[in-house]
């Protein structure tokens, strides 16, 4: 059987804030119980969820980046 490439789905956010990520997509990126997922957030582009730690430190490393590279709060 051929592993699926790409998944679209909606969840609903409960009373505390939470969601559960179903499960093909689970299965798609190998997410267990207890790993950790780091959201990314901004207003113009949206959330966007990663598992892998070397992915997280790209992210880290441009934070307070704007969408060009700008410092945030900048206008251009």
């Amino acid at each position: 059987m051929k592993a699926r490439k790409r998944f679209a789905a909606t969840v609903k956010v409960g009373e505390k804030g939470q969601f559960v990520v179903p499960k093909e997509i689970r299965e798609m990126f190998d997410i267990q119980p207890g790993d950790t997922l780091l959201l990314l957030a901004d207003t113009k582009r949206g959330i966007a969820v990663v598992k892998d730690g070397e992915v997280f430190s790209r992210f880290a490393s441009k934070l307070g980046e704007g969408p060009e590279g700008d410092e945030e709060g900048e206008e251009a």
